[in-house]
């Protein structure tokens, strides 16, 4: 069985990666469609088993989800700290980072596929791809080349810095996310490295965010 794995598309489908999809047997989609017409398109390609992204207003797709493939025990979620019980799971995804991660804790694999939709900064556009076989299952991380040559160049060192210069102001998140025209989520994870490491400069709030 193959089984692609998707997160965080925010209602873009590239040519590239819909071509990915052909040959899958189902498709597993870690939230943030952001609209009905992404769920629809997918489905019209395999069976898609997806849970609610905080940008899912949408529908009533589940917080959560636990299902079998071939024997193979998965858990998702959007944000990790909504996964269902891991204990016995053989992989558990989540999404929401927009960075792919990969690892094993115990006899469990964390699995993040990153976004492969709108690029968040300089981050990758990525899915993994998931060929299952009697209980055993192997992960193939893809990248999105594509994505990477047509991205806009983003001084990541800027947005900080201007986000940085709004919180000072006594601006909100979503004020602040509303005026830089970013993610409301990115300004949050930025804004909270800030305020709650006194002293830190720019730089340090870009190593923090592994950047």
């Amino acid at each position: 069985m193959k089984a692609a794995v998707l997160s965080d598309t925010h209602d873009l489908l590239r040519q590239e990666v819909l071509d990915m999809l052909s040959g899958c047997d189902c498709i597993l989609h870690a939230g943030d469609f952001a609209s009905e017409a992404v769920y629809r398109k997918l489905s019209s390609i395999a069976p898609v088993h997806g849970v609610r992204g905080n940008a899912d207003a949408w529908g009533t797709l589940p917080l959560s989800l636990s299902l079998d493939l071939e024997g193979v025990h998965i858990v998702m979620a959007h944000k990790k700290k909504d996964l269902p019980e891991t204990a016995g799971a053989d992989l558990a995804i989540t999404g929401h980072t927009h960075r792919y991660s990969e690892a094993k804790s115990g006899e469990t694999t964390f699995l993040n596929p990153g976004s492969c939709g709108p690029r968040r900064l300089y981050l990758p556009a990525t899915l993994a791809l998931l060929t299952v076989s009697g209980r055993h299952f192997e992960i193939r991380r893809v990248d999105i080349q594509q994505a990477q040559e047509s991205a806009p160049a983003q001084n990541i060192y800027v947005q900080v810095t201007q986000v940085v210069q709004e919180t000072q102001k006594g601006r909100s998140v979503s004020e602040t996310a509303r005026r830089l025209h970013m993610e409301d989520d990115l300004v949050e994870q930025i804004v909270r490295l800030y305020v709650t490491h006194p002293g830190v400069t720019v730089e340090g709030i870009l190593t923090k965010m592994g950047l």
